[in-house]
C-alpha cells in the first residue's frame, strides 16, 4: 500500500464584527476540528503565566520592525501603544506540515491576510440583525451608548465587505453556527482541483 504524504493545510479566517462571537466559535472549533491557532507576534511583555511561541510570540520593537520590513507580517497593527501581527513564516511552516491554521481576526486585518496569500479561506459571522447585536454590545455592560452606536456603525460598515469573503455563517444559534463553520472546514479539506494529483499518486 502507498505511504500517505501529508497534504498542504488550508489557512482558515475567521472574523467578523465585535459581539458576533469569533473567540466563542473558535474555541469550540479548536475543540472538535484539527486545526492549528495561529499565534501572534507582540511588542508587549508577557502577562503571568504566558508561555512565548505558545500565547504570542514575544519580540522586541526592533525585531518586530524586521519582520515588517522582511515582509513576514500577514498583517499588523497598533493597539494601545503594542504591535501585534500575524507571523508568515509560522503560518507557513504549519500549512507545509500538513495542518490547517486557523485565524481568528478583525474585518481589516483579515482582506490584509487574503491580500497576502490568496489561498487563506475567509469566513464571516454574521449577527442574526443589528438589533440583536446591539443587544449583545448593550448586554456586556462595559459600553456607553456611545460607544455601543459607534460600535454598531463600525459593525454595519464592516458587514458591506462582506462580498470580500468565501463564505458566511449567521451566529444566531452558537451549536447550529459552530456545526456551518466546522462543515466549511470539513468541506474545504476534501476539494477536489489542486489535491487531486498527489491523492491519484498514493494508489499508483
Amino acid at each position: 500500500m502507498a505511504k500517505h504524504r501529508a497534504q498542504r493545510g488550508n489557512l482558515f479566517v475567521i472574523s467578523g464584527p465585535s459581539g458576533t462571537g469569533k473567540g466563542t466559535i473558535c474555541k469550540e472549533i479548536l475543540n472538535i476540528c484539527d486545526l492549528k491557532l495561529s499565534v501572534s507576534m507582540t511588542t508587549r511583555n508577557p502577562r503571568e503565566g504566558e508561555q512565548n511561541g505558545r500565547d504570542y510570540f514575544f519580540v522586541t520593537k526592533e525585531q518586530f520592525e524586521e519582520n515588517i520590513a522582511n515582509g513576514n507580517l500577514l498583517e499588523y497593527a497598533n493597539v494601545y501603544g503594542n504591535m501585534y501581527g500575524t507571523p508568515k513564516d509560522a503560518v507557513i511552516r504549519q500549512l507545509e506540515r500538513g495542518k490547517n491554521v486557523l485565524l481568528e481576526i478583525d474585518v481589516q486585518g483579515a482582506l490584509k491576510v487574503k491580500k497576502a496569500m490568496d489561498e487563506a479561506i475567509l469566513i464571516f459571522l454574521l449577527p442574526p440583525s443589528m438589533e440583536i447585536l446591539r443587544e449583545r454590545l448593550s448586554g456586556r455592560g462595559t459600553d456607553s451608548e456611545e460607544a455601543i452606536e459607534r460600535r454598531s456603525q463600525e459593525a454595519l460598515n464592516e458587514i458591506r465587505l462582506l462580498g470580500e469573503y468565501d463564505y458566511y455563517v449567521v451566529n444566531d444559534d452558537l451549536t447550529e453556527a459552530v456545526s456551518e463553520v466546522s462543515a466549511i472546514i470539513l468541506a474545504e479539506g476534501r476539494k477536489v482541483p489542486d489535491k487531486v494529483k498527489p491523492i491519484i499518486r498514493e494508489y499508483e
